[in-house]
């Protein structure tokens, strides 16, 4: 074999260039009799179940039972004894050790076992007892190899520990910790749970489309993408909004989807460029009962993921079986910094100098609302820790949203803020077709005038609009952030299978 002279002999890369070659070569020498890679071990058991069932059988009783199983999994500890050996297998559900001897699996056999590798992946047949120790184990009859593994795992006490090799090797990640796949079975759990929730309240999962014409829903910078056959651009939908609405339009009252949404945004430990969301719209509802039943929603999915509505986030306690606070932008500001008073929160010229000295920039065209948000933004957010709900934003900024009856200035709108991050946005839907095309109006100005993230004026939207949106609430829900709180990861790309990376 040819030397790899651009690593130092000895050098890690080196040394894991060996392996490889070592493990490609035992490939070549089982692809020799013509069984390589087969395909016909239909496992019957796993390890979890087998634990979970007969690990309270003691000695005698598994001798007696004779209980026979058939498990497939992969190689995580080889111990080779002589004539006898003690290897490790593992699945999803969990680890079983089991036991090799050259008795009874044949000369042949024992000694093509003994050149398998950490990773191989085998099949096993063979019956339950317990070692001297005590150990549950299987006692093989048969074992298969199934699949090579011709790169080594990493070192078995530590598995990857570079972060970023995690997230770009996530294949790897999964098999050697266990914490990343307990965190992502709890976000199937999270996401069913979720799922399971609004069916039984009545509503109709639905699907809209993830290519659209005209980008809408939110403020957010869009991904563009080209139809060949249409000779069209298309944009990669940053929220499912106005489509969901357009059903409730049509008659479906109750609808909500878990979606992937795209914005072409900067990266940070809270944001991904691709990431999922629950949204969901309800017919003759408004934004105090979407607060309510989103708090119950996220109570729900406590107690189906972890067991329970109190748990640990980053070191701290978080507590969903109490009420959700619920506060102005105004008043929380306050709560936070009750140095500021209500005359200077009021006073956009002391906004604007404040604003200034923090080196917030701001526009000739903020009204006192906005800028109120951004003090907000910028002193306040990062102290929300136990859940709270931030209500009525200020019209300006909430394009899609019905201004409330009582301040046409404010939109019956909230936030959700936990442990000092968005969770979940939601309000009462603005449904007069004339008011939403002005407001769109708006936004295609600030578009126009150098504003990436403003909206698109969607006259077939206005049409739909046109022919009656009941009055309704809608709400979105940000699985990730959720997820993240309910495995206490501090960055989204622990949540996200294969977040988005620069290239290699």
């Amino acid at each position: 074999m040819k030397r790899d002279d651009s690593q130092p002999a000895g050098s890690p890369q080196q040394d894991e260039n060996h392996i490889i070659a070592e493990r490609r070569a035992k490939l070549a020498e089982w692809r020799q009799t013509g069984g390589a890679y087969p395909n016909d071990f239909a496992r019957e058991n796993t390890a979890g179940k087998i634990n979970e069932l007969y690990d309270v059988r003691t000695r005698d009783e598994l001798d007696a039972a004779c209980v026979e199983v058939k498990l497939a999994g992969r190689i995580m500890l080889k111990r080779v004894m002589g004539k006898a050996a003690f290897v490790t297998l593992q699945d999803l559900s969990g680890r079983i050790q089991a036991h090799v001897s050259r008795d009874l699996i044949g000369e042949e056999n024992y000694s093509a076992f003994k050149r398998w590798d950490m990773g191989d992946i085998v099949g096993v047949v063979g019956t339950l007892f317990r070692t001297r120790t005590g150990e549950l184990t299987i006692e093989c009859a048969q074992i298969r190899l199934l699949a090579k593994s011709l790169r080594p795992l990493p070192e078995k006490f530590h598995g990857l520990t570079d972060q970023e090799q995690k997230y770009r090797m996530r294949y790897v990640d999964l098999i050697t910790n266990e914490e990343s796949r307990f965190t992502f079975v709890v976000r199937s759990r999270i996401v069913q749970s979720i799922r399971n929730y609004m069916v039984r309240h009545g509503f109709l999962e639905v699907e809209t489309p993830m290519m659209h014409p005209i980008p809408g829903g939110a403020t957010a910078r869009p991904f563009q993408t080209h139809h060949h056959a249409l000779d069209m651009q298309l944009f990669l939908r940053i929220a499912p909004e106005l489509y969901l609405k357009r059903l409730v339009v049509g008659g479906f009252e109750k609808v909500f989807e878990i979606n992937r949404n795209f914005r072409n945004e900067g990266l940070s430990p809270r944001h991904n460029p691709e990431f999922t969301m629950m949204e969901f719209y309800e017919a003759y509802s408004e934004y105090r009962q979407l607060m309510d039943f989103t708090e119950g929603m996220l109570r729900h999915s406590a107690r189906e993921a972890l067991g329970g509505e109190v748990f640990e986030f980053q070191g701290r306690s978080l507590d969903f079986s109490k009420p959700f606070a619920r506060l102005t932008i105004v008043d929380a500001i306050r709560h936070s910094h009750p140095g500021f008073s209500s005359t200077q929160l009021a006073d956009v010229g002391w906004l604007r100098d404040k604003l200034a000295a923090m080196h917030v920039e701001t526009s000739p065209q903020m009204g006192l609302g906005a800028l109120q948000l951004a003090l907000f933004e910028e002193t306040t957010e990062a102290d929300l820790w136990d859940p709270t709900f931030i209500v009525d934003y200020p019209a300006e900024v909430s394009p899609l949203a019905r201004r409330s009856d009582t301040n046409p200035e404010v939109a019956e709108r909230f936030e959700l803020f936990i442990a000092g991050r968005e969770i979940a946005n939601g309000f009462s839907e603005l449904n007069d077709p004339e008011d939403q095309a002005a407001r769109f109006a708006e936004q295609a100005k600030a578009k126009d005038a150098g504003d990436e993230e403003a909206m698109y004026y969607d006259a077939d939207y206005i049409r739909a609009l046109e022919y009656g949106l009941p009055p309704t609430g809608g709400c979105g829900v940000g699985i990730d952030r959720l997820v993240m709180l309910l495995t206490d990861a501090a960055n989204i790309r622990d949540v996200i299978l294969f977040p988005q990376m620069r290239p290699e």
